[in-house]
């Protein structure tokens, strides 16, 4: 970058993508926790085989991305699944074995994999 111009350029660019992203509301937002303990329990291969579950299938309408510490770390691999107009879902523990069912139940389906929620690992 050399110029001015070349600067106000990036920006509008950047400006324009952060735009698409708050328009794309009825997305599926899978995020999975990522600190070190996320990482230290197998969160890295859980958000591989989301990605790899979610592009197999060539679902559209989810999002995959990863956040720092959720907080509760004894739960992790943690992932939440938030959806337009429904209550955030967490689910704990999570592995790579347990992501073609949340992924076929939950964000296919629509139904709520209860038994890997926070809730229910909690008990």
């Amino acid at each position: 970058m050399k110029t001015i111009e070349e600067l106000n350029a990036i920006r509008e660019k950047a400006k324009a993508q952060m735009t698409v992203r708050e328009d794309n509301t009825d997305l599926i937002r899978v995020v999975v926790g990522m600190a070190t303990c996320g990482i230290a329990a197998g969160a890295r291969s859980v958000i591989n085989a989301f990605t790899r579950e979610v592009g197999r299938r060539k679902l559209q309408n989810i999002s995959i991305s990863q956040t720092g510490c959720i907080g509760i770390c004894q739960y992790e691999p943690i992932v939440e699944v938030i959806e337009k107009g429904k209550e955030k879902v967490t689910y704990a523990k999570v592995t790579e074995d347990m992501v073609p069912r949340i992924v076929s139940e939950h964000l296919v389906n629509g139904n709520v994999v209860l038994e890997f929620t926070v809730g229910a690992i909690a008990k």
